[in-house]
């Protein structure tokens, strides 16, 4: 069964929210605030696919939520819901971990839109590892594990999310070759995302905190001014 944790303090919203993703065939569990979420969490083992979590809530907000739960657990999937359109909110929530973000208001097939590509992500990694699927990308000093979704650099294990692991595939998978952001927005979230391309960027800035020696003068993933990025594995 397809589960999901949503966490949204007001009630209109996530009864919105509950009813159209059961009725798409999500097992949900509900959580009216953070603390709330991070227990019901533990109360499952972490056994979810997908948690949405709205940012602005009393106590425990939406992002120190996906902080625990990415700290928690690589794999799960991690929507934000922003009532805002601020471009630091959507910054904060992918940064800190997050693959996607859903600006409210929003229609039941856009959010469905976004969990269906996100859960098809997550189940695909799911299946490869439940499969001992052990192939390897190698690229210079890095190694890309398609089984557990782990970076190698020099023997040193590096965690990736969904989203960074796909990004990392595309790249070690077309090397120096340069990629649009539209490409690579095509390529793991799908050619019928609706959101902005600038979730490229921002965790394009991710992986470089995670891969390169100084992020702020990348040598592997490498800026194509006015297109896009390419790998350069170094060697």
């Amino acid at each position: 069964m397809k589960k999901i944790l949503v966490c949204e303090d007001e009630a209109a919203i996530r009864d919105f929210v509950v009813i159209n993703l059961t009725r798409a065939g999500y097992e949900v569990v509900e959580a009216d605030c953070g603390e709330a979420a991070l227990q019901k969490y533990e109360d499952n083992n972490g056994d979810f696919d997908v948690a949405i979590l709205d940012v602005m809530m009393p106590g425990i907000d939406g992002f120190q939520v996906c902080k625990e739960l990415r700290n928690r657990n690589g794999g799960i999937g991690i929507i934000m819901l922003s009532a805002k359109t601020q471009e630091m909110d959507k910054v904060t929530g992918l940064m800190l971990g997050a693959d996607d973000y859903v600006t409210k208001p929003f229609s039941p097939s856009e959010l469905l839109a976004r969990v269906d590509s996100l859960y098809r992500r997550v189940a695909l990694a799911q299946s490869h590892s439940e499969n001992n699927f052990k192939e390897e990308l190698k690229s210079g000093e890095f190694t890309l594990n398609l089984r557990n979704r782990a970076l190698m650099k020099s023997g040193k294990m590096i965690e990736l999310t969904q989203v960074e692991f796909q990004i990392m595939e595309y790249f070690f998978s077309n090397p120096g070759a340069a990629l649009d952001r539209i490409d690579i927005l095509n390529h793991v979230w799908g050619d019928a995302y609706v959101g902005e391309d600038k979730i490229v960027d921002v965790n394009i800035r991710r992986l470089r905190m995670k891969v390169e020696d100084e992020p702020s003068n990348p040598k592997h993933i490498i800026t194509v001014w006015g297109l896009g990025y390419k790998w350069d594995s170094g060697e």
